[in-house]
């Protein structure tokens, strides 16, 4: 939402430019992880996990840029960054912990587990 009300500033000719491209890459990130949980199995929400984190280095990139170019104070963009950070932290700690098998979350039949049910 942040990403929103910031872009609601930017020059009308970006529109379809920058502002286009965060608010695509700022919904893209939860969509990619509810889409990866609507999955079969552990291994399908990883690999969204991992599309979901790629948007979220695109966003810190344009988040740079439009600092460069002015369209948001030093302030806001330290905010906005702080924040995409913490959620890349997220997204890497939930994948990590789909790879170790220590997801903590109860067995679900069919949610990436290859052993033979009892």
């Amino acid at each position: 939402m942040a990403i929103y009300e910031i872009t609601r500033e930017f020059p009308k000719a970006e529109a379809f430019g920058l502002t286009s491209q965060l608010r695509r890459c700022a919904v893209s990130i939860p969509s990619n992880i509810a889409e990866g949980c609507g999955r079969s199995g552990d291994r399908e929400l990883a690999r969204f996990l991992q599309i979901a984190g790629g948007s979220a280095s695109e966003l810190e990139y344009q988040l740079l840029l439009c600092l460069e170019l002015g369209y948001i104070e030093k302030q806001s963009h330290d905010i906005l960054e702080k924040r995409v950070q913490e959620v890349k932290r997220m997204i890497g700690t939930l994948a990590r912990s789909l790879r170790e098998g220590a997801s903590g979350l109860p067995h679900q039949p069919g949610r990436g587990d290859t052993t033979a049910q009892d």
